[in-house]
């Protein structure tokens, strides 16, 4: 594993727990703040005991999502230790950042559900897209780097590595952006949807930022 993978993968797991309680909090609607802790005998409402089926589209998307996000972690890893430009590396730190937390929940969730982490069933069943064609090289999904281009931004420096960090980031968004809009669709559970619309929120946000990035440096959105 790159030195990139072995940080996210060691902030992941502290995620996942934290994921867990997020959820439970989210969906019970939070403790007043000074409140005193509930009696341990008291019950948990039922929307926290409310569990999804392991093919469900709450299942489906906490898989996919994190592993399309922990791509996108190890870009913007990449990215940062091969640029001086103050712009890129605040944009790839806030990626990281976001997305190894995202993700985190993400998994916590699945452990709160009893459910595993990952599914015989192709990527993106859960949106009816099971039987699409399966990427090439490693892109396991829509919007993924493949591994060629994953090499390539790490052999790069400079201002070839930004822009095709930002190309890879931008294709990036747009297949995460479809899938969190899914979940927003089919998702039940209450946390996630809005944990989705957050993520649409944000990932149109970065993708303006990212196009107007890419004008600066004479380049476009597709490579």
């Amino acid at each position: 594993m790159r030195p990139a993978g072995l940080i996210a993968a060691a902030a992941v797991t502290a995620l996942a727990a934290a994921g867990a309680i997020s959820y439970a909090v989210a969906e019970d609607g939070g403790a007043p703040a000074g409140a005193h802790a509930a009696p341990a005998a008291a019950a948990p409402s039922p929307s926290v005991l409310a569990v999804p089926a392991p093919d469900s589209a709450d299942a489906g998307f906490a898989r996919d999502m994190a592993v399309h996000h922990q791509q996108a972690v190890e870009m913007a890893y990449l990215v940062r230790d091969r640029t001086r430009d103050a712009e890129v590396r605040r944009l790839a730190y806030d990626i990281a950042q976001t997305q190894a937390n995202q993700r985190g929940m993400l998994l916590g969730w699945l452990d709160l559900w009893g459910l595993p982490k990952v599914s015989a069933e192709p990527p993106m069943t859960w949106m009816g897209m099971g039987d699409a064609a399966a990427g090439e090289d490693g892109a396991l999904m829509p919007g993924m780097a493949t591994n060629t281009q994953l090499k390539k931004l790490n052999q790069l420096s400079g201002r070839p590595a930004e822009i095709l960090f930002l190309q890879l980031m931008t294709a990036h968004h747009r297949g995460g952006l479809h899938m969190a809009q899914g979940c927003v669709a089919r998702c039940a559970v209450a946390a996630e949807k809005r944990l989705a619309r957050s993520m649409v929120d944000g990932q149109r946000s970065e993708l303006q930022l990212m196009a107007g990035m890419l004008k600066e440096r004479g380049a476009a959105p597709d490579s």
